[in-house]
């Protein structure tokens, strides 16, 4: 079959207990409009009938290749999948979600017009929907939002750009990066960062082309290399080769989402000149040995120099309002300014 001998893509699927979902999975890979694809899968140690499921849709599809694996985690089979990927684009797809019909076409098209985007995502739709006003909401607006590499650049230290089951990359450009490593903390953002720090562009398409399934089930629900403080250390990590040297840090939000950061910050060995709040009980008070000021003093903070400034905040609309404030007193995102919360 010339799809299987051919692939224009190599999806990489690790599955583990995955069977009440596989179905779902195999029936929405089989309806992609793109079909010079390959898929490897591999069943990490499940204890269901995952692997007998995957066996029966490999003997009916050619494109289908098996991967052994024996339970080491999702990095370990990550990195065995992609060794054994054949074509010159790697995607991503999770056992338990579905994609749409369009999805790998779309990114294809995205990825062949825009040779400066080295990987791209696309939209995302939690289900089952998730209440309104909740967490997983916000983020999923905030992500499909992202619909350009401007836009990704901007938000690439607020969390994690490119919902990792909608990845696409060039294979070249993540060999270079190193592919997938062992650190303890989330395998897919350390990716997405490693990418970005080469100079690599990053992009969605800006449609909704991928189903995302909630449920206790989920690793990032369970697993401790996806909690907050792992995504703070990672973002610190590459954040210190990022900033400017020569210019002093100050970080805007001294609530608990700034306060957290200040913290890892000092742990990494950073050091910062002090806090931007607009709570007024909180004007004066000392954080981890720095003063928090109001806005407008935020300017005069360490005259002569311009400080450069990390917005750290978790309420809803709060990032926009930072920008709105700091674009108005002549600072500039990226340049003088970025959003790590």
């Amino acid at each position: 079959m010339s799809d299987a001998a051919e692939p224009r893509v190599s999806v990489l699927l690790p599955c583990r207990d995955a069977e009440p979902f596989l179905p779902e999975c195999i029936a929405s890979l089989q309806a992609q409009s793109e079909r010079r694809f390959e898929v490897l899968a591999l069943d990490d140690g499940s204890r269901d009938d995952t692997g007998a499921l995957l066996h029966a849709w490999a003997g009916r599809d050619a494109r289908v290749r098996l991967v052994n694996r024996d339970g080491s985690g999702i990095v370990a089979a990550l990195r065995r999948l992609a060794r054994e990927a054949r074509a010159p684009l790697i995607a991503r797809m999770d056992a338990d979600d579905i994609v749409r019909p369009g999805r790998l076409a779309a990114q294809l098209r995205l990825l062949a017009d825009r040779p400066d985007i080295a990987a791209c995502g696309t939209g995302v739709r939690y289900f089952p929907r998730p209440p309104a006003g909740s967490g997983y909401r916000r983020y999923e607006a905030w992500l499909n939002g992202l619909t350009d590499a401007a836009s990704v650049e901007r938000h690439l230290f607020v969390e994690c750009p490119i919902a990792h089951p909608t990845l696409m990359v060039r294979r070249a450009a993540f060999e270079a990066a190193g592919g997938y490593r062992e650190t303890g903390g989330p395998e897919d953002y350390d990716l997405i960062l490693r990418l970005a720090a080469a100079g690599h562009g990053l992009a969605n398409v800006p449609e909704v082309l991928h189903e995302w399934r909630l449920g206790a089930h989920r690793l990032s629900e369970r697993s401790a290399r996806y909690s907050p403080g792992a995504f703070r250390h990672l973002k610190v990590s590459f954040l210190a080769g990022r900033l400017p040297p020569d210019r002093p840090l100050v970080i805007w939000g001294a609530g608990s989402v700034g306060k957290a950061f200040a913290r890892t910050w000092r742990e990494e060995g950073g050091t910062f000149a002090g806090f931007v709040d607009l709570d007024p009980r909180k004007i004066g008070q000392t954080i981890h040995g720095a003063v928090v000021i109001r806005p407008e003093d935020l300017p005069g903070i360490v005259a002569p120099a311009r400080p450069y400034v990390l917005l750290a905040v978790g309420t809803p609309g709060a990032r926009r309002d930072i920008r709105e404030a700091l674009d108005a007193m002549g600072f500039r995102e990226i340049e003088d300014y970025r959003a790590v919360a």
